[in-house]
């Protein structure tokens, strides 16, 4: 037991004092995951802001400019008067000088105190399908709100009062930085464990191992370890980062997120390690770790798009893609607080998928010993 322990921490120490002196394997663990965070952070959005709203305002009022500044007021919208004619109003959307157009009828103001019915017509450019349904939302509070100031004199059927749970401020951040994590932990870890059966064989030292007397296992346990620690601080690092740049919260257990994520970078690792025995080149590794982990993550794991609306074979195939359980567990613990228990389904997938691929990767590479 002690000889296999010795062996084990020998390889672990090799591993470590290649990854040190590798650049590009440092520029993987440390710089990789800061440009992935600050730019996938900032650039996913779903909040639009400083959207060009043109005002036709034929009241001329001041219950309609109280609308118009109700509008200006708002940090979604920059706003300015329309005053060409109203036959080219088009012309605003077909040149871009604006995507929201406001209309203000005559007698809005006079009609709006009697409480009599008093429309007004919001023309959105729906070229893009997305945003003209979040500007369709942003308007509709803004009116929503420009009546209860006045004591909700519109006559309504029924009174919403809506309460937010988890995310109230509707934050992107918070919805897409969990998910961001869960893509920077696979590409990290599949992308360095997929090197290092590649890169024996490339230097020519798997010779060397086939006269040494360590068993498979345990040459793939040394090889993992100091992965695990790495693709753990790295978690750690991003998710430190994460508060500081979007103020995350952390509303569950530490301890508990901070295990799970330790279980997703062992299916990571595990992955990345079959993908090694697979193939004899260490840029061939890299290109399949990156494809294999960066897509399936992106497009069917609920990181951006739901799963629900996506066609039924390609919900099928995201119950193999690994983020997809780590995209639930780290945002239920982040956002909403679950527990474990809640936790456990996705947990035990998890656990399951990393057998099974740690399993296949010593298999092969057992065969390839063999050989």
């Amino acid at each position: 037991m002690r000889n296999r322990k010795s062996r084990v921490a020998a390889i672990a120490k090799k591993e470590f004092l290649h990854i040190i002196y590798d650049k590009r394997s440092l520029l993987i663990i440390i710089a990789m995951p800061l440009l992935m965070l600050v730019l996938f952070g900032y650039a996913l959005n779903l909040e639009i802001e400083n959207i060009d709203l043109a005002v036709v305002d034929f009241d001329r009022s001041a219950v309609s400019q109280d609308l118009i500044d109700e509008f200006s007021g708002s940090r979604n919208f920059n706003v300015f008067h329309y005053e060409g004619e109203m036959g080219d109003i088009e012309e605003i959307f077909l040149h871009r000088q604006a995507r929201v157009i406001l209309i203000i009828n005559q007698h809005f103001g006079r009609d709006f105190l009697r409480q009599t019915v008093t429309p007004i017509q919001i023309l959105i450019d729906a070229s893009d399908p997305n945003a003209a349904t979040l500007i369709s939302s942003y308007c509709n509070g803004i009116v929503l709100n420009f009546n209860s100031k006045y004591g909700g004199i519109l006559p309504v059927p029924f009174e919403i009062k809506p309460r937010i749970w988890y995310n109230p401020d509707f934050k992107s951040a918070f919805f897409f930085v969990p998910g961001l994590i869960a893509l920077i932990l696979i590409m990290i870890s599949a992308l360095l464990t997929s090197i290092t059966i590649a890169r024996e064989k490339e230097l020519g030292t798997m010779e060397q191992i086939l006269v040494s007397p360590v068993r498979p296992i345990e040459i793939i346990v040394g090889k993992v370890l100091p992965y695990i620690l790495l693709a753990l601080l790295d978690g750690i690092l991003i998710l430190l980062l994460g508060q500081v740049l979007y103020g995350l919260p952390i509303q569950g257990s530490s301890l508990l997120l901070l295990l799970l994520s330790l279980l997703y970078i062992l299916t990571a690792l595990s992955f990345g390690l079959m993908i090694s025995t697979l193939v004899n080149s260490q840029q061939v590794a890299m290109m399949i770790a990156i494809v294999a982990t960066l897509l399936p993550t992106i497009m069917i794991s609920g990181f951006i798009f739901p799963i629900q609306s996506m066609p039924v074979l390609l919900q099928y195939l995201s119950y193999v893609v690994p983020a997809k359980y780590y995209i639930i567990i780290i945002r239920g613990i982040l956002l909403k607080g679950n527990t474990l228990l809640q936790l456990l389904p996705q947990a035990l997938v998890l656990l399951f998928l990393s057998l099974i691929l740690l399993r296949r990767a010593i298999s092969r590479f057992s065969t390839n010993l063999e050989k």
